[in-house]
């Protein structure tokens, strides 16, 4: 057993028992790696991560790498979810020597931590255009001890392109959002739906961006492009079409093979995508997506006592990828029968959806729909339809009997204050109780174990990210317009008074990634990694307190943000999404005042009206709902007949 044993992460301790001397993220690690001039190797991954758990089988429970490792260098371990911060600027850094990113990370670092080489995976043995990680390992050793003059000089070069051009300020204005539609469009995949090329991930913020602009604009082909793109994913193998759910990306243009782990940040975004669409185009099929999710929440990542945990693993071993949740025929067979092996069979097995590693397995994808099934056996859609129904249960219950991936039952204010936005946001258009009250017990178990009063935290001993301060406070912002609570408004404006003081930026505006100070380098960004900005979240929500409160320092600090970012997100297409979704926030903001009972009628019209980027603030009881839009007031609203009927009014205006 290594010291990695005492440690809180799951990902950590799964590593405690390798023969390889391993420090956490320590200033003792680096110290140590001074007294006897060693190079530091540093490996950061998470618990869910199947090429992590892969490196770890073929190397690091190897001894001859384990001795390597232990006589020529300082290793240190990295949970990435435990570090986001400390993990993307080393992830940037390989990238910036050209070996790309992902994870595992593999990245050899001098004593004061700057890094000199690095990778991602390395496999035990040449092949795919990889060295032998034992092979990499003698050549840093050796580059280390012979070229430590080269080495200072190329740190510093790095360093150097690591930090942050200034930001130049531009203009905002209302046809930035219609180049942003343009820019997206441009990489909307009209045969797959989705955007981009392999790897393809479900990019959010740009979905969402494009259902409110479809619903202010009007313009029937986003419309297409959402549904189609939403229907697409639904019906991949990257949806999980037993339990409900999605895994984190799709390894081809289709959706149907995927990265099986299951993330919660990925299912907290794809809720909310698939609650507005319902909410939005009223489709079925959506919204049974989005109850899938919030069956996956319920069973598998929710702790009994508040809180989501972070993360489902891809594999039960690193041998058999996907293999809890793939399918042989012959498996297919003897659970259904050949009746139903029949219907299903066809429903299901997609040829395209064979495992790389066995042919044999195959993920479940809808190959054919209902009436397609139908058809070519000659009988009535609602025999398919039943069959595939009951089919699916018995198939779910046969894969409970199988030993399951691991779940990471780490709970992070960042990750559970997406999912709770998330869940509160779907219980207006899908009114399970669950969604509002597990969100609200896990509210007060994030603010009892998280905040002390002063200090917000990430992890144990790890101060809060912007993530978790901006994620969290929506979900507080959320939780207000839910029940009227103002605990919830007034903990929000807490925690925002302590994250403008800590992470915004006094030179130029906008939010850092974190406190910590890496090599002399602070991120902040407003790309969507695929999940939406915190940068660009925060302008949401600034603006949101701004008219909770009238604080006008906070509308000034999101027309701040938003203009140092708007050059920058003019080049970034579809991973700008979220950053549009804050700009047509800024100008086109709606604001609900309730002034009704909150448990009442009028107030539920009021929150459960779909109408993009929404404010809900509760006043006096008089019967009334007014609202408010770029500086107009409308005549007061005294029903749900009359909400319903000012928001078609309001559509494509």
């Amino acid at each position: 057993m290594n010291r990695l044993q005492s440690e809180s992460s799951a990902y950590l301790k799964h590593a405690a028992d390798q023969k390889i001397d391993w420090y956490p993220w320590s200033e003792e690690a680096f110290e140590r790696a001074r007294e006897e001039n060693k190079p530091v190797f540093l490996s950061s991954g998470g618990v869910w991560c199947h090429w992590c758990h892969v490196m770890a089988k073929e190397s690091f429970y190897n001894e001859e790498t384990a001795g390597l490792l232990n006589d020529h260098f300082i290793s240190i371990k990295l949970d990435r979810d435990e570090h986001p911060d400390i993990d993307r600027i080393y992830q940037q850094a390989v990238s910036a020597m050209g070996s790309g990113g992902g994870w595992p990370l593999s990245v050899f670092l001098t004593s004061e931590k700057k890094p000199f080489f690095g990778g991602t995976y390395f496999p035990p043995v040449d092949g795919h255009g990889r060295p032998a990680f034992n092979k990499i390992l003698r050549e840093v050793v050796r580059f280390y001890r012979e070229n430590q003059g080269q080495i200072a000089a190329y740190t510093e070069k790095l360093l150097a392109f690591l930090k942050q051009e200034p930001h130049t300020e531009g203009d905002v204005n209302e046809g930035m959002l219609d180049g942003a539609v343009r820019d997206i469009m441009e990489e909307y995949d009209s045969t797959n739906g989705g955007f981009g090329k392999i790897p393809k991930f479900h990019m959010p913020g740009a979905v969402e961006f494009l259902l409110n602009r479809y619903f202010i604009t009007g313009k029937t082909e986003i419309a297409e492009a959402v549904t189609k793109t939403l229907r697409s994913m639904a019906r991949g193998g990257f949806h999980d079409q037993l339990q409900g759910g999605f895994h984190r990306y799709s390894t081809d243009e289709s959706w149907i093979v995927p990265h099986f782990e299951k993330m919660a940040d990925d299912n907290a975004w794809l809720l909310r995508n698939y609650a507005d669409a319902y909410g939005l185009f009223g489709d079925e099929d959506l919204k049974e997506a989005a109850e899938g999710i919030i069956v996956f929440l319920k069973e598998v990542l929710s702790d009994p006592s508040g809180g989501f945990y972070a993360s489902q693993d891809a594999d039960v071993t690193p041998d058999d990828e996907g293999g809890y949740f793939t399918w042989t025929e012959d498996d297919f067979r003897r659970v259904l029968g050949d009746e139903a092996y029949q219907i299903l069979s066809l429903y299901f097995l997609n040829e395209r959806g064979s495992m790389h590693h066995d042919k044999t397995k195959k993920v479940l994808s809808v190959a054919l729909d209902s009436d397609e099934v139908a058809s070519r056996l000659g009988i009535p859609p609602e025999t398919v339809n039943n069959t595939v129904k009951t089919g699916k249960e018995k198939l779910l219950k046969e894969r409970t009997v199988r030993k399951a991936p691991f779940i990471d039952k780490a709970i992070y204010p960042s990750l559970n204050g997406l999912l709770i936005s998330a869940c509160l946001h779907a219980y207006r258009s899908i009114p399970d109780e669950w969604l509002r009250d597990f969100s609200l017990k896990s509210i007060r178990r994030i603010m009892r174990e998280h905040f002390d009063g002063n200090m917000f935290f990430h992890a144990k001993g790890v101060k809060a990210l912007l993530a978790d301060y901006i994620f969290f406070i929506d979900a507080l912002i959320t939780a207000y317009e839910t029940t009227a609570e103002r605990w919830y408004l007034n903990n929000a404006k807490i925690l925002m008074a302590i994250c403008i003081d800590r992470l915004w930026d006094k030179d130029e505006g906008g939010f850092f990634d974190s406190e910590a100070d890496i090599l002399n380098v602070r991120l902040k960004g407003i790309e969507d990694m695929p999940h939406p900005s915190a940068n660009a979240l925060a302008v949401i929500v600034l603006l949101k307190l701004h008219n909770m409160n009238g604080n006008g320092m906070y509308h000034k600090y999101a027309e701040t943000s938003l203009k140092i970012f708007a050059l920058r997100a003019k080049d970034m297409g579809v991973h700008a999404g979220y950053y549009y979704c804050a700009l047509d926030a800024y100008l086109n903001m709606t604001s609900l005042s309730v002034n009704a009972e909150p448990l009442g009628e009028l107030a539920a019209a009021a929150r459960s009206v779909f109408f993009p980027y929404k404010c809900i603030t509760y006043g006096e009881n008089s019967g009334q709902v007014v609202a408010c839009r770029r500086g107009v007031c409308y005549e007061p609203l005294e029903s749900p007949e009359d909400i319903s009927e000012f928001f078609r009014e309001k559509m494509h205006q």
